[in-house]
């Protein structure tokens, strides 16, 4: 038995999750709505403000999709109550990062600053111009788009210069060596 999938979820008050006829899980919260849908076979139930996911058989199939789907639906009452973000911080001599309305311009070293544009429901902040805070309800498009901002100058291992998740740590290498 999956250890996250038989773990109960308790609906905390102010969020309502409601199932329809073909799997859709949708949750509705103090920050937005989320709705997701899900494989026929695994069963989501809620009784007396508790979710508990079942699956039909000990198939590998089902007992893969099982804690995946629990973790998914929890994921999505953690967003709608408290919110997802994640922090990147830029290291490297000039590497900068200021916000333009919606969008977020890095200079990082290129011959052009990169301009990115978060999608709806998703917010950049910068607090300073090495820091950079993505923030929204969906885990997985926040931690998308944090990807993708770090994709523009991933931390090279001599210097360690680029934009790094805050607290990563990145293998460092030694140089050349002088004969």
């Amino acid at each position: 038995m999956s250890r996250i999938g038989k773990k109960i979820l308790e609906i905390p008050a102010g969020v309502t999750v409601t199932v329809s006829e073909n799997n859709t899980v949708t949750v509705k919260g103090p920050k937005g709505e989320l709705s997701r849908t899900f494989n026929a076979a695994i069963a989501v139930k809620i009784e007396d403000n508790i979710l508990t996911v079942e699956r039909p058989s000990d198939q590998k199939e089902h007992r893969a999709l099982h804690g995946t789907t629990r973790a998914l639906i929890g994921n999505m009452v953690e967003g709608v109550t408290n919110g997802f973000q994640r922090s990147l911080e830029l290291i490297g001599v000039g590497y900068r990062a200021q916000k333009q309305g919606n969008k977020l311009v890095l200079n990082v070293g290129y011959s052009h600053p990169v301009e990115i544009t978060p999608e709806a429901g998703i917010e950049i902040e910068v607090p300073s111009n090495t820091k950079i805070v993505v923030k929204g309800i969906d885990k997985q498009r926040v931690g998308e788009l944090a990807a993708n901002i770090r994709a523009v100058r991933a931390p090279e291992p001599y210097k360690g210069k680029g934009i790094r998740y805050e607290g990563e740590n990145v293998r460092r290498k030694e140089g050349k060596t002088a004969k």
